[in-house]
């Protein structure tokens, strides 16, 4: 053997593990202004257990990606998608800790809130099991609403998971997904022919036709949506029918995706399915909302945990890496960079749990119930669109590295896309917007609480506020994009400003005044780089 070729230096550790709750300040103060705080030890177990064995078990899932089997050896239909172990582990573990149920099954207050954060921790970690998590979840008020299906709500809060192919009649709990579009619609529901056939019993239909996305296939259950003779109707669609038999739908693919590669989604077929009605026929889209509203929460959660995820890659990597003489940390436009990217990620999370706080004292208190139903379009809309770009710069803190499938940003620039397309794109979110303050006068007074709750606090912030009022007295169509970002900006600020975080005057800088930057390091004069690092600096 010869002499070793160089010697390498001057590259970072290996990253983790993280304690995904001790390192972000963000949400602990999030949790304990909107209510949560009785959980915060869980929600600590829960960081420590999702940064370290959940990211591990994570990349296994993702290097295997679910594999579909139609058939068995001897020629049986049996609809199956195999995954890998690690992903099993992993969904057993979620729902073990309330991942999927902590707000039905310990319902008290604060308990959304909770919930909320352990899927903003669990999106972190391994994002792709988060769908069948979020449905299940968002799945149980519609469940409830049918008495006959009180065991499916039941086992759908229950802490257990089961991934064996068997009728939920042998579960103690089960999972659901969702099929809602279809080839010739789209978003646009209302235009599926899938149709609905009443049976003898009451509540029993069958259904013959197609969904174009299906996710999770394996679960136990989907809400699905059908025309009945009254309309576009809501079924509960099981694996298994009640006398122990094979439903009659097919999986004819799974979707390959951009990312999210340990999850499946696929392409269905039913023939004469046997489905049980919730709600009234004609009413499908009124029973499901709620199952729509929840699973658009998740996905500003998702959206803001991976921007964390992301951002600790990159302060992990400049604490570590030297440049021209000095660690990237001290170099004075990186660290523009990432203090800005700080900013971004700390009101991302701020939105996300106020948003969830007030889904949280919904039931009990109508302001809460109208905040919650036009920021969630509003936030959904936003903080998933900043996703993908905020990884991306995460990358380049990296570099060429950053690009790298041994580095977990590729995986994570791959998933950052998907809420934004998840439960309506960004048009349908501003058009949800549009519509609810047109027809929900609460909605708007609603949002008038919080931006006055804040006004007088930040000259930038009473600034974009008076814009916007402009903006609001004349909403159209054409201009919903630029009336939704305006909006969700103030809500950002509002919340950080009530909360009196230390960055929010920075904040509002960056994102409401005259000077700010169209991309992340151009920060306005003034901005307290250093306060922005050193509250991210856990590691």
């Amino acid at each position: 053997m010869g002499e070793s070729t160089h010697t390498v230096f001057n590259q970072p550790p290996p990253p983790g593990p993280f304690d995904l709750w001790a390192d972000d300040p963000g949400l602990r103060e999030a949790v304990v202004r909107e209510g949560g705080e009785g959980f915060s030890a869980h929600l600590a177990g829960y960081g420590r257990l999702a940064g370290d064995v959940l990211l591990r078990l994570a990349d296994e899932a993702h290097r295997d990606r679910p594999r579909l089997k139609t058939h068995d050896p001897y020629g049986h239909r049996i609809d199956q998608v195999a995954f890998n172990a690690a992903y099993h582990e992993v969904m057993g573990t979620a729902i073990a800790h309330g991942v999927a149920a902590l707000s039905w099954a310990q319902p008290h207050p604060g308990a959304h809130v909770a919930r909320a954060a352990l899927s903003y921790l669990h999106y972190q970690a391994e994002p792709g099991s988060s769908c069948p998590l979020t449905m299940t979840h968002a799945a149980v008020p519609v469940l409830r609403q049918a008495p006959a299906l009180r065991a499916w709500a039941d086992k759908a809060c229950a802490f257990a998971y089961d991934g064996r192919d068997v009728p939920m009649t042998d579960k103690r709990g089960v999972t659901l997904g969702m099929g809602m579009t279809e080839k010739q619609g789209g978003s646009d529901v209302r235009a599926n022919t899938t149709r609905a056939t009443p049976l003898g019993a009451d509540g029993e239909y069958t259904l013959v036709g197609h969904k174009w996305f299906f996710s999770a296939p394996m679960s136990d259950g989907f809400l699905v949506l059908a025309q009945a003779a009254g309309g576009l109707t809501c079924f509960l669609l099981p694996r298994w029918m009640p006398d122990g038999q094979r439903n009659r739908f097919r999986l004819m693919r799974l979707k390959d995706k951009l990312g999210d590669w340990s999850n499946a989604s696929s392409e269905v077929e039913f023939d004469d399915a046997w489905a049980y009605r919730i709600g009234e026929e004609g009413r499908g889209v009124p029973t499901i909302l709620q199952m729509v509203m929840l699973t658009r929460l998740d996905c500003m959660l998702g959206s803001a945990g991976l921007m964390r995820m992301a951002l600790r890659q990159a302060l992990h990597h400049a604490r570590h890496r030297q440049a021209f003489g000095k660690r990237l940390l001290d170099q004075p436009l990186m660290r523009s960079v990432l203090a800005d990217l700080v900013l971004e990620a700390e009101a991302a999370t701020a939105l996300a749990l106020r948003v969830s706080g007030a889904v949280d004292r919904a039931p009990h208190d109508a302001h809460a119930a109208a905040l919650a139903r036009i920021a969630t379009a509003i936030g959904k809309y936003w903080i998933c669109k900043r996703a993908p770009g905020f990884v991306n710069e995460a990358q380049e803190c990296l570099g060429g590295i950053g690009y790298i499938e041994e580095t977990l940003l590729p995986r994570l620039y791959r998933q950052a896309p998907l809420n934004s397309i998840w439960e309506g794109c960004g048009n349908i979110q501003c058009l949800d917007v549009l519509r609810a303050l047109a027809r929900e006068p609460a909605t708007a007074a609603a949002l008038h609480d919080e931006y006055s709750a804040a006004a007088g606090r930040d000259g930038h912030f009473d600034a974009a506020l008076a814009q916007a009022q402009t903006w609001l007295a004349n909403p159209d169509e054409a201009g919903a994009r630029r009336l939704v970002e305006r909006l969700a900006l103030l809500l950002q600020g509002a919340t950080l400003l009530r909360a009196g975080h230390p960055l929010a005057h920075d904040w509002c800088a960056a994102r409401l005044g005259q000077d700010a930057g169209a991309t992340y390091g151009s920060l306005p004069p003034g901005v307290e780089v250093e306060a922005a690092l050193v509250r991210a600096s856990a590691d």
